[in-house]
């Protein structure tokens, strides 16, 4: 722990961090980024306060002092987005220290969260979102077919399954070369390592069958599914340079990365009449309300459409 806290503190850190991955099964990747917003916000109060934060010090703080942390952070450019996903981490571990009976830090919630400007999903149109997937569209690139035919099997995943870059590159060979669900579905390890299962349509699954015939690596059935040029893991750095060469040569917007793939996959099921409690299970979602911003994107479209066709409009 950095000198800027308390041993205690550090302790309590460290048993919260703990119990966040063993209970709550919260993924690597959201303990660092919670302890890095804690981290920020002590190596803060000993500035402001002129020394360590103990467990007192962090009961007794008032509301001003988070406000102070606030307007320095934001000092920093930070957005409020950013600040409001920094103040949840704070206050989950205030929460912790509450229900541990190491004090209460009310001048947490006394401080209200900073507002964000609400954006949509941007979804890709029904005919761009399939030619992505499409070997042909990189063929005049100087790349051996292998690595075209990989990328194009990890965004058929993420169109055609709904699937997030973490987990489809989170895939073994076993998980679409063989077992009970070979060929018709997939479990899918999610967010906090909950598991659901998604069907694989005939076109997704033989872009997978290519890559792996054309693949010059061996790819044992407990390994990675996709490896990269020299035979490691594939970075999901590579598979958004592979969505930015398809954005260039389909002439779509920035909007157009490999998440608006899976944004795509839920709004173009939702316009076809899909049943957003399915739509919610397909794409692992904990909580139905999250769903439901794809049915506001399919109305936005609905009325540009109207208002684009209609001799009234």
């Amino acid at each position: 722990m950095p000198d800027s806290v308390a041993p205690k503190v550090a302790a309590e850190i460290a048993s919260w961090l703990r119990h966040l991955g063993a209970e709550r099964r919260m993924s690597l990747k959201t303990l660092e980024a919670y302890r890095r917003d804690v981290l920020q916000f002590l190596a803060f109060l000993a500035e402001h306060l002129g020394g360590r934060a103990s467990l007192n010090d962090l009961a007794a703080l008032k509301p001003a002092d988070v406000r102070a942390f606030m307007a320095a952070r934001r000092s920093q450019n930070i957005a409020s987005r950013s600040l409001m996903r920094t103040l949840a981490g704070i206050r989950a571990f205030a929460r912790f220290l509450e229900r541990t009976g190491k004090g209460k830090v009310g001048a947490l919630t006394a401080v209200r969260t900073p507002k964000i400007a609400r954006t949509l999903p941007r979804p890709l149109p029904v005919a761009a979102a399939k030619r992505v997937a499409d070997p042909k569209l990189r063929a005049g690139e100087e790349r051996a077919p292998w690595i075209i035919a990989r990328d194009a099997a990890v965004l058929g995943l993420l169109y055609g399954c709904g699937l997030r870059i973490s987990e489809a590159l989170g895939l073994t060979r076993a998980d679409l070369g063989g077992g009970r669900y070979a060929r018709d579905a997939i479990t899918v390890t999610g967010k906090g390592r909950k598991q659901r299962m998604v069907p694989v349509l005939p076109q997704v699954q033989k872009l997978v069958d290519d890559y792996v015939e054309l693949c010059p690596y061996d790819l044992p059935e407990p390994g990675p599914l996709f490896v990269g040029a020299k035979g490691g893991p594939l970075s999901p750095r590579v598979v958004q340079l592979a969505m930015a060469g398809a954005r260039g040569a389909l002439g779509l917007p920035e909007t157009a990365t490999p998440h608006a793939l899976r944004h795509s996959f839920a709004t173009h099921l939702l316009a076809r009449g899909g049943d957003i409690r399915s739509i919610q299970e397909l794409l692992g979602h904990a909580s139905l309300a999250t769903t439901q911003i794809y049915t506001e994107v399919d109305a936005e479209r609905l009325i540009e459409a109207y208002r684009s066709a209609h001799p009234r409009a």
